[in-house]
């Protein structure tokens, strides 16, 4: 049995129920070292985690045990708002393979590598990988299909307010391998149920009153999704790979309302929200040798249609005509790539020559309509809002990967892209770029317990496709004009990163990443006195995060840890509407989260606490400008037991400070900054406690 990933992993996740219980550790530790055998020694330089040292968890999958990783924090991954393939941007990768996949999270598919399968996992600098793109400190997983195994996760709960049960969450895989074939196959249902209720006070410029509302928010989504990765070797080093996934999305959300105004009858607002429809990909790989190198070619095609539908309906308690909206659309998106890598060896480093078609398209047919004296919906016309987009894009680019000493690796891309954008419909247009992109990494490690890196890149940004076609917001009163004029932002990057081991004790890790944009996106002035997402000049952002795991054994709490992210965030960009500077739309300014775990030694019994806070940017718009959030602090407490007849369960309970659901607005007669105040807004709604029993296992 050879080792082997599905790097362009469109297999995927979980239906029904989210079993995450360890298996054994003496049965683990028997598996790996038998699969020992077959695994390459580990990297050069690498800091090495057997399942030994996981053992005290009792993970249940891949994901369980890279979780644990003393100051690691899974990042990056592909997913639907990359641009195409493109570099490798995630920080964990298999067998020396990174996750391609464009439908899975990288935890979606670490959580389908069942522990008894993986060998060891290595910490190392992204520039000795030979993946184009990893820089920094980047995980890297061993492991080997032994025999087939199933695993499962189950989860459900309930809220003590406004939502039904979330009962069917989860999912089911069978992972295994037969001869020169791998196989996955799994079954999910990504899910959840969601609510808040209270008031929203509604005032004038001077403070005076103008309605209270009482409002009642209710939701749920379903994704069921199945998915399968088959991989075959070939032998002679011909490896190939096929990837399929099929998914079906359900959202709704309910949002009643009665609004008491100071003067006038009493208002009772119906609003809700439906949406549905499918998603599939399919994607296949195949790498062979070829002269001194080894060739990849790699193929994707990926499809999703959104049917929504948005209802708002007022009526009066004085018998008065109802007034109503609904707002329709059907979006149908689509991409195709072509990727080809070409990797080999030359002058003591490692070369990548690799060339990428990307083909992107949206087609939308939205409508509008408004409710005559009869009840009845009548469509008006919105030309605006249907059209379609396409963009073809290909990119070529070289990379060079060398280790110049001991302690010392550099990594340079270079890479230049072109693309036409098309865009039918009522705003017809099509324009052609050129533009150059790549990065220069440094790393350097004087001691084993301490490395740092530092990369300068030129990146280009994917655009939202939606954003060039006009919509509706009916509860919140508001539309987005198309913009036929959008191009992505660029961006100038230099980043750092510091990782320290603290022995004993734990690690850190230290990330300073500053961003100088171009045409950068925000809310933007249309001619037409209306509003669209757009290009609004230059903005900058500096980011500064910690990552530390502080075991708490030295002090004498054996098996006890704490885990600890914080982030602060200074962004700067000129408010198209009033020249002032200000921080980027919805961004995040900043966020800590302190998790403790206490795996309490000699039993199956753990323990533990979470304490967080998320600090979102305000946003701007034509003629409103807000902030919406949630909080100000989210707590939760759990118990786990990891072997309830071979099961782990674990209960959570969450929000147990009371966060909230919070919104404020102030929203103008005439464009700001020169329009009077028309009413300020103010929502603090109720969540309450949240409720969690996950059950996880093998089978």
């Amino acid at each position: 049995m050879t080792l082997r990933f599905a790097p362009l992993a469109v297999s995927t996740l979980a239906l029904a129920a989210s079993f995450a219980a360890p298996a054994h550790a003496q049965d683990e530790a028997g598996d790996s070292e038998a699969n020992a055998v077959l695994a390459p020694p580990p990297s050069d330089g690498a800091q090495v985690f057997e399942p030994a040292y996981f053992a005290q968890f009792a993970p249940r999958n891949a994901l369980d045990m890279v979780s644990r990783i003393p100051g690691f924090t899974i990042s990056g991954g592909n997913d639907q708002g990359q641009r195409g393939l493109g570099q490798a941007n995630q920080n964990v990768i298999v067998n020396g393979e990174r996750f391609s996949s464009k439908s899975d999270s990288l935890r979606d598919q670490l959580r389908r590598i069942p522990a008894s399968d993986v060998i060891r996992i290595e910490i190392l600098d992204g520039n000795s990988t030979n993946v184009p793109g990893l820089t920094g400190q980047v995980a890297n997983v061993v492991y080997t299909r032994s025999e087939t195994s199933g695993q499962f996760r189950w989860e459900t709960g309930f809220r003590a307010h406004n939502t039904e049960a979330q009962l069917f969450g989860g999912e089911a895989s069978i992972t295994g391998s037969s001869g020169a074939l791998d196989y996955t196959i799994s079954i999910s249902n990504d899910n959840n149920r969601f609510g808040a209720d209270g008031p929203t006070i509604i005032t004038d410029g001077t403070g005076a009153l103008i309605e209270e509302q009482y409002t009642k928010l209710s939701g749920k989504f379903d994704n069921p999704k199945l998915a399968t990765i088959f991989g075959y070797d070939f032998g002679g080093g011909v490896v190939a790979n096929l990837n399929l996934s099929y998914r079906e999305d359900y959202f709704k959300r309910s949002e009643p309302e009665i609004g008491t105004p100071v003067n006038g009858p009493v208002r009772t607002r119906d609003f809700y929200i439906e949406e549905d429809g499918p998603e599939y990909e399919i994607g296949a790989d195949i790498e062979f040798p070829l002269g001194p190198g080894k060739l990849k070619l790699i193929g994707l095609e990926r499809f999703e249609r959104d049917n929504f539908v948005s209802t708002v309906v007022d009526s009066f308690s004085d018998g008065s005509a109802s007034r109503g909206s609904r707002f329709a659309q059907v979006n149908e998106a689509g991409e195709r790539i072509g990727r080809f890598e070409y990797g080999w060896g030359m002058l003591n480093a490692d070369w990548q020559l690799s060339g990428e078609a990307a083909f992107n398209r949206l087609d939308r047919v939205s409508s509008l309509f408004v409710l005559n004296s009869a009840g009845e919906f009548d469509q008006i016309p919105f030309p605006a809002g249907i059209g379609g987009v396409t963009e073809d894009r290909y990119e070529g680019s070289l990379s060079i990967s060398r280790e110049l000493s001991d302690t010392f690796s550099v990594q340079l891309i270079g890479a230049m892209e072109f693309s036409k954008i098309e865009q039918t419909g009522s705003a017809a247009n099509s324009r052609s770029f050129k533009r150059p992109k790549g990065s220069f990494a440094a790393t350097w490690k004087p001691a084993d317990d301490f490395d740092i890196s530092v990369t300068v890149a030129r990146r280009v940004s994917q655009l939202s496709f939606g954003d060039f076609l006009a919509s509706v917001n009916l509860n919140n009163d508001n539309s987005n004009g198309g913009n036929n004029e959008l191009v992505p932002y660029q961006s100038w990057n230099v980043e750092i990163e510091a990782n320290k081991t603290l022995g004993e004790w734990g690690s850190i890790q230290l990330q300073a990443r500053q961003a100088w944009f171009e045409d950068f996106i925000d809310w933007f002035p249309l001619a037409n006195g209306g509003e669209a997402r757009g290009n609004i000049g230059d903005a900058d952002r500096l980011h500064l995060q910690a990552n530390a795991t502080i075991n708490l054994d030295p002090i004498g709490f054996k098996g006890a840890r704490l885990d600890i992210e914080a982030v602060k965030r200074w962004m700067n960009v000129t408010d198209p509407f009033t020249g002032e500077t200000r921080p980027f739309s919805y961004d995040q300014e900043g966020m800590f989260e302190i998790d403790f775990r206490h795996d309490i030694p000699s039993t199956d019994w753990a323990w533990g606490a979470n304490l967080s806070h998320f600090d979102n940017a305000p946003y701007s718009r034509r003629f409103e400008a807000g902030r919406d959030w949630e909080g100000p602090l989210w707590g939760m407490l759990f118990i786990e037991h990891k072997d309830v007849f071979g099961l782990t369960v674990r209960a959570r309970a969450m929000n147990l400070l009371g966060a909230r659901n919070r919104w404020q607005r102030t929203v103008f007669d005439g464009p700001r900054p020169n329009g009077a105040v028309l009413f300020n807004e103010d929502r603090n709604r109720r969540i309450g406690p949240i409720f969690r029993l996950t059950v996880s296992g093998d089978f």
